[in-house]
């Protein structure tokens, strides 16, 4: 099948780069807009969660309670007492665009003392602004941002003003994921093409992976544009679509590229080359592409927009990468012929013979390892296992203005509140309390969650017939466990006769994203465990590689989890990686690297046991097909990771601290895999394992044969016989 799909590509060549051009030319005018489409408000909370219903009914009977903007005031000559702070405070506010800013609780207006800070030299104002939606409001301060100075009343008063709150975090975090992206698009292809031509020794073999890898950018962008149309999509999906399209397709056209040259010196004929190189680099960009598919497709399963949104713009890129790499890429090949290797910059690395394989140096590294087999095993085992220790003591979080750098504003902002004001003053667990007739019962009501250890306080704060809200105050910083066993405790109270109360809040929010991530995640390992064992035996035809690459998997992801935590949460080369800890992971970060992570894994390991398995069919010896695969794959498998480090590199150095987390997760686990895993550990595996890495039961062997992801007829029967 792949290589009649070959020969039909090199017929059809120049039509399908037509076809190709045109693509590109309407997915670049249409496709870009959809930065414009995205959804920039909370994505991270479940949609049907009791925080966000408790949010939505509170909106809609007493209004929006929270502040949109929050404008901090501080003077070192002054206090509020004094009459020229009052006056320069009321100056800034009468300054302000009355119609986008639709109203403000200040000190003086309010009396409320929570308002101003411990030493009363500092005091803040919440605004809110004109919006029906998140990202509406977000519209109305990106319009308005200039209208608020730094400074309040006359440079003699010493009044500063520094504008954070909940609007402005999220246009600044979006702001810098948009930037990012320019930027590293603007440095990664220049990069990556002189490394390109480094690795392929000439510029025309070099552009085609990145020519994969930019059609393959536009089309997930045009893909993420029509989904748009029927669901929401979160602005942060560009980072997953644009790092895994350049990343894999670069994977992808490399790979095939490599295999071409080899087959070109091979075969009689460029046509020849083209069917061989899609039968066997081909199909192995088909199981790998459909593993990292699945892998990302298990982020679906979530509820919160954040993820299905990562999930949506995943598949959408791995798909065009894999379309691209077996339609575009081909009929390219084909046109090009022997010209790939033009513009030579040095001399080609020759094509490696039965003989040079037995010569080169991976061949004896893993010659090397298999003659050590026990040693190695226990010793990585060992070493990956503790680098995942500290994953056993992660502490949640949620994503807020900590998440940025400690010079920007908003950040700033959000660390003044939570050290000069009263506890939580700008987030108090919530409850609308509805269905409320008798008063005595609410005041009973409010006297035992009073009572719970840890809240500071119960204050009514709305009232429309028989609903009422309250503000509960407390001690323990809002996105510790305290705080979040606070939250369950006050649900757990039965609410009063014949009402109903829901309970929300930052904290809240919190604890029903846990509660959410821990209940789908086990559907996700199953998804993901299940999809790729079949996958991998349809491809390999035995039940004893899918299970060991799984399981390999799952320490290096352990590796990779405990690092993260060693690093971001705990502090560790927080200088260096420019970011300040806050002691926390949002906990989306190791979901969301748990599926890339695992299908990029997965890729190396298909690109691996491919040549492994191709040499074992025509030798039947398991350690020359172990030795001979890694020669073939080892050089590639490096390149591979080095390209998509720089990709991954270049994208993740954002100010944003969860986005350069994923980045630096990402380059770990790509250093552990590459090197650790793929060269040493499976190596040292399959020697232990011997003939039963090939193994599985009779009636999975006629399965394979009849349905497995085969190159010829001959590698069928070679299936059945192993």
């Amino acid at each position: 099948m792949f290589e009649a799909w070959g020969r039909g590509l090199y017929r059809a060549r120049r039509l399908t780069l037509v076809i190709a051009l045109l693509f590109a030319v309407a997915a670049g005018i249409w496709g870009t807009g959809v930065f414009a489409k995205l959804n920039s408000g909370n994505t991270f909370t479940p949609p049907n969660s009791q925080s966000n219903v408790e949010s939505q009914v509170a909106a809609s009977l007493f209004g929006r309670s929270g502040a949109d903007v929050v404008v901090l005031f501080h003077s070192a000559s002054h206090t509020v007492a004094d009459p020229v702070y009052r006056q320069a405070v009321t100056g800034y506010l009468a300054g302000l665009p009355r119609g986008e800013v639709t109203s403000s609780v200040s000190y003086w207006t309010s009396g409320q003392s929570e308002l101003v800070s411990a030493d009363r030299h500092s005091t803040y104002v919440a605004l809110r602004v004109a919006g029906g939606t998140d990202q509406a409001r977000n519209d109305t301060y990106k319009a308005i941002k200039a209208d608020f100075p730094s400074v309040a009343g006359t440079p003699a008063d010493g009044i500063t003003a520094q504008v954070g709150g909940p609007t402005p975090t999220e246009v600044t975090i979006n702001n810098e994921v948009s930037s990012n992206i320019t930027r590293a698009e603007s440095i990664s292809f220049p990069v990556l093409l002189i490394l390109l031509v480094v690795i392929f020794g000439g510029v025309v073999a070099a552009v085609a992976p990145l020519l994969i890898g930019g059609l393959a950018i536009l089309g997930s962008l045009t893909v993420l544009r029509l989904l748009t149309l029927v669901t929401s999509v979160s602005v942060y999906s560009v980072n997953i679509t644009t790092i895994v399209g350049l990343g894999l397709g670069i994977d992808y056209g490399l790979f095939i590229v490599t295999r071409f040259r080899e087959e070109l010196r091979r075969q009689d004929t460029v046509e020849d080359a083209v069917a061989r190189t899609v039968a066997t680099a081909g199909r192995t960009v088909v199981v790998s592409g459909v593993t990292v598919a699945l892998a990302l497709t298990s982020l679906m399963l979530f509820q919160p927009v954040f993820l299905r949104s990562m999930g949506y713009g995943g598949v959408a890129t791995v798909a065009v990468d894999m379309i691209a790499a077996l339609t575009v890429l081909p009929a390219l090949l084909a046109v090009l012929g022997h010209r790939v290797n033009a513009l030579a910059v040095r001399r080609s690395v020759r094509t490696e013979t039965a003989k040079s394989e037995t010569e080169g140096g991976w061949y004896r590294l893993a010659q090397f390892v298999m003659r050590r087999p026990v040693a190695f095993v226990v010793t990585i085992v060992v070493v990956l296992l503790a680098l995942g220790t500290p994953f056993l003591h992660i502490s949640w979080g949620g994503t807020d203005a900590r998440v940025l750098p400690t010079s920007s504003t908003v950040r700033q902002v959000e660390d003044a509140l939570a050290t000069d004001f009263p506890a939580n003053s700008t987030n108090p667990i919530e409850a609308v309390v509805t269905g409320v007739t008798d008063p005595a019962q609410l005041t009973a009501y409010t006297t035992r969650v009073d009572a719970i250890p840890g809240v500071t306080g119960v204050e009514v704060t709305g009232q429309r017939g028989p609903s009422v809200r309250l503000d509960i105050g407390y001690s323990p910083v809002p996105d510790s466990p305290r705080a979040r066993q606070l939250v369950t405790a006050i649900r757990a109270l039965a609410p009063p006769a014949h009402t109903t109360v829901v309970v929300g809040g930052a904290t809240a929010m919190l604890v029903d994203e846990l509660s959410s991530l821990s209940g789908t995640l086990p559907w996700m390992a199953l998804l993901t465990v299940v999809a790729t064992f079949v996958l991998l035996f349809l491809a390999f035809g035995s039940v004893v590689l899918p299970i060991k690459a799984i399981v390999m998997n799952v320490l290096s992801l352990s590796a990779t989890f405990g690092v993260i935590v060693w690093v971001f949460q705990w502090g560790h080369l927080s200088g260096l990686l420019g970011f300040s800890a806050i002691g926390t992971i949002d906990p989306t970060m190791p979901v969301l690297l748990l599926a890339i992570v695992f299908g990029l894994s997965m890729d190396y390991e298909v690109f691996l046991l491919s040549r492994i398995r191709e040499r074992y069919d025509e030798t039947g010896d398991n350690t020359i097909a172990v030795a001979t695969g890694l020669q073939r794959t080892g050089g590639l498998i490096t390149s591979l990771a080095l390209l998509l480090v720089i990709v991954v590199g270049l994208f993740s150095a954002s100010d944003v601290m969860f986005l350069k987390l994923l980045g630096v997760g990402m380059i770990v686990a790509l250093v552990v895999d590459a090197t650790i895993v793929r060269i040493l550990l499976v190596p040292a595996t399959m020697r232990l394992l011997g003939r039963a890495n090939w193994w599985a039961p009779g009636p999975l062997r006629r399965l394979y044969a009849r349905y497995g992801i085969t190159e010829s007829e001959t590698d069928e029967s070679a299936a059945v016989k192993v």
